[in-house]
């Protein structure tokens, strides 16, 4: 019987996971995907207008930066990536971005399609089936006396059911949980019963820490002028705003008549942490009147939306960073959790830790006689 294998989130990591996967295991495994958010990307999103669904805009990741070692290390995915068109060269100009300051031979990238395209790209390559505004509610498992063995149940909701009561409880031979530390860390269950007993562990989880942010989506009306000297620039000085884009142009794209232009706005860390448990809609005003500030002739946009990453990036990784930790580890299922918080916060932590990550469980499939020696050697 082929394992069936959970993915928690369809950000980056995940996404990666189930590429990897299917990969290696091609139709010799049953993959499903949770989210608990209405589409794909996690901190990689790419969020469209309202009132023009041409009319996009990142409102995480901005770019790919790639130093030598992981061009070469993960030279494939950017074979695949650049050759889709899903990532081009970045062109657009950027002031405050300090060149110097990168390792020689470093590229940067952007996503002419928004960020989340390279996202999709690996969940459509992996056929994986994506279950949306879905959440985990807990992780238990049970002994079956009958079979003398031990089931993983993952029990899950979804958002604004149409019965209050909905819930799934569905069995799974591993679960890979990429969510960020903290909501992992208070997952009922399984989870919380392993770092009980395991104080080293939950250290280790710990020592993690996630910096803190909003981002605003300006979507303008096609014809909108945006007379700015740069196409995307850090900004010095202002207490609230570190980064600003004409998003369409910093990924390459040029307005016309059926595209409206749009504009990332990123607030600093400090900024995001006072104001991280403001209402949304007083945190928008503060943003919009600084912005007013250092953009004065900045046209009424059609549409704004607000996001708060309350976490944005990983500013210290976990410990050791070793890329992947099994929470259970039983001869008939287990957990690991994952991610960049196990690595380092950009898109090749990402892929870095997708990758330990397959290893280590499909060694461990091995070890428990799930999968075959051919299906498990090397990636």
């Amino acid at each position: 019987m082929m394992p069936r294998i959970l993915i928690v989130g369809a950000g980056a990591t995940g996404a990666a996971c189930a590429n990897i996967l299917r990969q290696r295991l091609l139709q010799n495994v049953e993959l499903v995907m949770w989210d608990k958010s209405k589409g794909t990307g996690g901190r990689m999103s790419t969020s469209r207008s309202p009132d023009n669904n041409l009319c996009v805009a990142d409102l995480g990741a901005q770019y790919v930066t790639v130093i030598p070692k992981y061009a070469e290390k993960h030279a494939r995915y950017y074979k695949d990536l650049t050759t889709c068109g899903l990532l081009e060269p970045l062109t657009s100009k950027i002031d405050g971005m300090k060149s110097d300051s990168y390792e020689p031979g470093t590229k940067h990238y952007v996503a002419p399609k928004g960020i989340s395209s390279l996202v999709k790209h690996f969940i459509k390559q992996s056929g994986i089936d994506v279950e949306f505004n879905h959440f985990l509610s807990k992780l238990d498992t049970v002994e079956d006396k009958s079979l003398s063995d031990v089931k993983l149940y993952a029990s899950g909701h979804k958002e604004g059911s149409p019965d209050a009561t909905w819930d799934s409880v569905k069995p799974f031979d591993a679960v890979i949980l990429t969510m960020p530390l903290p909501q992992l860390m208070k997952l009922p269950g399984t989870t919380q019963e392993y770092l009980a007993q395991h104080p080293d562990t939950k250290q280790q989880l710990e020592s993690a820490c996630y910096s803190s942010r909003y981002a605003l989506g300006l979507f303008f009306s096609p014809g909108s002028d945006i007379d700015v000297p740069w196409d995307a620039t850090y900004v010095t000085g202002d207490p609230c705003i570190r980064w600003l884009a004409v998003d369409n142009r910093k990924r390459g794209v040029k307005e016309s008549s059926e595209l409206g232009a749009s504009m990332v706005v990123h607030t600093s860390v400090p900024f995001g942490i006072k104001y991280l448990e403001t209402d949304k809609n007083e945190v928008q005003g503060i943003v919009m009147e600084h912005l007013r500030n250092l953009v004065p002739n900045l046209p009424e946009p059609a549409s704004i939306k607000c996001q708060k990453w309350r976490y944005s990036q990983v500013s210290t990784p976990v410990e050791g960073t070793p890329g992947c930790v099994f929470l259970t580890k039983l001869p008939s299922c287990a957990i690991l959790a994952t991610g960049d918080a196990f690595t380092h916060s950009n898109f090749d932590g990402c892929l870095s830790a997708a990758e330990t990550t397959c290893e280590q469980l499909l060694a461990y499939l091995k070890e428990t006689g799930q999968v075959g020696m051919e299906s498990s050697s090397g990636l």
